[in-house]
């Protein structure tokens, strides 16, 4: 990833900008495809109510240069604490095993 490149260090300094980081198709409250919903289910079955959402869709550069940041192909992406975690299906993975639960740790609330 080079910071040089406007677009990437954007999302650098989204992925600090809080603990928990998803990047999207659609928001929270609407999600625009099956996958971003059911990262949005699991985050709410560990206890985070409010994470920080992007919706891709609202910013191409956003959109495709994710991709490039995480060298993941796909939409939904989630960062803990400035690490990517993965997509939905990864994110599935860890919440059936009780990994996703210990990345987030106990919500703050």
């Amino acid at each position: 990833m080079s910071t040089t490149d406007p677009t990437q260090q954007r999302i650098a300094d989204i992925v600090k900008s809080s603990d928990v980081v998803l990047f999207m198709k659609g928001t929270a409250q609407f999600p625009m495809c099956g996958f971003s919903g059911r990262a949005i289910q699991l985050l709410k079955a560990c206890g985070v109510t409010k994470p920080a959402t992007v919706n891709v869709l609202e910013d191409p550069q956003i959109r495709e240069g994710i991709k490039e940041f995480s060298n993941w192909p796909t939409i939904p992406q989630l960062y803990v604490k400035g690490e990517f975690i993965g997509g939905s299906d990864i994110m599935m993975e860890m919440y059936e095993n009780g990994e996703l639960q210990q990345v987030l740790g106990a919500p703050a609330n």
